[in-house]
């Protein structure tokens, strides 16, 4: 073979040696996923009977029988938004027949009235799964002359009948008719799904008192069937038929797999297109059972599920989901770590004990209407992710705090080294007095900080000590603050004007003489226009002065700041750097303001505490001023000494590492 020919097939090897390793590469190259492919489970469910916990949540689950909780377990849709009695129970969820929107039908009933106490239902559609609009239907006024004494109206449930072409909602129904016993009847809803047709008609019932009705047809014997708790069979039981309306057929048998007291039961087809996943309500202790049939009629035990935490599921139902749905579930509800704190709290104080090598947050008790509340609450943590709840610490509402009658807002709280080696703790808050009519400043002090504390008998700040050049606003939003250089103490407050004084030795009262009035010039709501929540850190030479701007239920509440030389000013603003944080509604992060601020011990590391408003409640009528969380998010400088912008997280930061981890 001469050169030529020689260069020739070495170049056909190559080249098909290129071509098979290119063929192994597009062989071995993930197949794009589908956004549409059934992926996982969706559990809607309410928590207990208590009034807070009778709303819907979600759990997630890959394999339909492990299911986490999203949203850290709290609601994903508040009964208090929706519903007539604010509470709501027995949540069934459908996938329409195009494939994209979803109906929801709950029941209308806070159970602390009684068992016999509601008298309607919410049905709910949503395309998204995460926005829902709601229509709330009442029986006895909307049908008041056959239904008008009806006194339950239990677990909605929503199908799709395919001889009528209509979704058909089907319930169980009693009146207060001494003959009467629970029922369960059905109703086709409107094409818009916000409203019922018709009267009441009956659909079923076992002869006795029959509840928790849950129908599936099944292509493999082309009959619908429908489960149902029987009460004095103490069970639950099935009953087939060709037709939604025709008359059903009783099977024999049990369907759940105990013996313990069951309710609420469920059954959807799983993802193989070839088993189903029942699943029921072990009411009596407190836990859910999950089983698993071929056929519909044989049931195979699979699990019970582990409840724990706010994890503590009641009478729901499941659907598969696509992966694109599961995304976006994730995305809006997943667990992140903010907020810290359960519940809604507001203006957070953050504080670090040497006393006790622990990490505290006060806060204002929030989600009572006109900033009503009037106790403090206190949490504990080691790593300023995890916080443990230390409970009510104050309230001045009663013997503690004499002097005042509620609004307990915006707390400060300086732990003090005392000559002796011990410490003291003092809590500056503001409180309603009502001798004055006016929002006035206290303090209590305690040798820990988690209390007891008792408070000093008067208020430290009236609206007497208001500096002469301010105009408007409340002794509130309380900040206390050591000077490292000096060792001296200041406390500053105001709403619509910023003041400042130092603390006299005690503590309990302050240095009339002193009292200055540090409201920064110029700004507006979009800059840095002063309105509340001063509070002032010292780093490097320089003290930082803190506030919020806009209103406290305005998704533009924001923090601004400027520098001082000295711990009563004057402030300085800098035009090109004065943000420290504020909303991301791409996140659906809103209201970021209110803050307090953490070093920790010995290191150049800064925390922001803030709160921010619950996105379900952003809409005004939703009252977005008191239905806020706190979060955190750490706070950097540059160079020069500038708070570099924080941008407020889902997550939040990593936990600190505790020592000797």
């Amino acid at each position: 073979m001469n050169l030529s020919k020689k260069l020739f097939t070495s170049a056909l090897c190559a080249l098909a040696c290129c071509s098979a390793q290119a063929d192994k590469k597009q062989a071995a190259a993930p197949a794009p996923q589908d956004p549409n492919e059934m992926v996982a489970y969706l559990f809607t469910y309410f928590n207990s009977n208590a009034p807070e916990d009778e709303q819907i949540c979600y759990a997630i689950s890959d394999d339909g029988y492990n299911y986490t909780p999203l949203n850290h377990g709290n609601p994903v849709i508040e009964s208090d938004t929706i519903a007539y009695t604010q509470c709501v129970r027995d949540p069934h969820i459908l996938r329409c027949e195009d494939g994209k929107t979803f109906y929801m039908v709950v029941t209308d009933m806070r159970s602390g009235y009684g068992w016999s106490s509601n008298r309607g239902m919410v049905l709910l559609k949503s395309t998204d799964l995460i926005h829902w609009q709601h229509s709330a239907i009442n029986f006895p006024t909307r049908y008041t002359k056959e239904w008008k004494n009806v006194i339950r109206v239990w677990a909605p449930e929503t199908i799709y009948d395919r001889q009528a072409g209509k979704y058909m909602v089907f319930y169980s129904l009693r009146t207060s008719d001494p003959h009467s016993f629970d029922k369960i009847y059905y109703q086709y809803a409107n094409k818009d799904f916000t409203d019922l047709e018709g009267e009441p008609r009956w659909l079923f019932d076992a002869g006795n008192a029959t509840i928790d009705g849950d129908i599936v047809y099944n292509d493999a014997d082309q009959l619908y069937h429908l489960f149902y708790k029987q009460e004095s069979g103490r069970g639950i039981y099935q009953a087939v038929a060709k037709q939604l309306t025709d008359r059903w057929q009783m099977l024999p048998g049990n369907v759940e797999q105990t013996k313990e007291a069951v309710e609420g039961v469920g059954v959807c087809k799983a993802i193989d297109g070839k088993s189903w996943i029942i699943m029921y309500d072990c009411y009596g202790n407190g836990h859910y059972q999950f089983c698993r049939s071929e056929d519909l009629k044989t049931f195979q035990f699979v699990q019970n599920t582990e409840m724990k935490g706010k994890f503590t599921p009641r009478h729901g139902t499941i659907i598969p989901i696509t992966r694109a749905e599961k995304e976006r579930l994730l995305r809006e509800f997943g667990n992140h770590n903010q907020p810290i704190l359960p519940g809604f709290h507001a203006d957070p104080e953050v504080l670090y004990s040497n006393k006790t090598q622990k990490y505290y947050i006060y806060s204002t008790t929030d989600g009572t209407p006109g900033w009503g509340g009037h106790d403090f609450s206190v949490f504990s943590s080691t790593d300023l992710i995890s916080w443990t709840d230390e409970g009510k610490m104050l309230d001045v509402k009663g013997d503690q705090v004499k002097w005042a009658t509620g609004n307990a807002w915006a707390p400060a709280i300086i732990e003090r080294k005392q000559k002796d080696g011990s410490y003291k703790y003092y809590f500056y808050f503001s409180a309603h007095n009502p001798k004055s009519n006016r929002k006035e400043i206290g303090v209590a002090v305690s040798d820990n900080p988690t209390g007891p504390f008792v408070d000093s008998g008067a208020p430290i700040i009236t609206d007497a000590d208001r500096p002469k050049e301010a105009r408007g606003g409340q002794a509130i939003d309380v900040d206390v603050f050591q000077d490292p250089k000096s060792g001296k103490f200041y406390l500053y407050w105001g709403n619509g004007f910023m003041a400042g004084a130092e603390l006299n030795d005690d503590m309990v009262s302050v240095k009339k003489e002193t009292i200055t009035h540090l409201t920064p010039e110029g700004g507006n709501l979009q800059t840095w226009a002063f309105r509340e929540g001063a509070y002032v850190i010292y780093r490097k030479g320089t003290y930082y002065f803190l506030w919020s701007v806009d209103d406290t239920g305005s998704p533009n509440y924001h923090v601004c700041y400027g520098t001082a030389k000295s711990p009563l000013g004057p402030i300085a603003i800098n035009p090109d750097n004065y943000l420290v944080i504020k909303q991301k509604p791409e996140d659906k992060i809103y209201g970021t303001a209110h803050n307090s601020v953490v070093q920790i011990p010995g290191k150049d590391e800064w925390y922001i505490v803030y709160h921010r408003i619950n996105k379900n409640f952003i809409d005004r009528h939703f009252a977005p001023g008191i239905h806020r969380e706190v979060c955190i998010d750490k706070l950097t400088f540059d160079k020069k000494g500038n708070i570099i912008p924080v941008t407020p997280t889902l997550n939040g930061p990593e936990p600190l590492k505790q020592k000797g981890k």
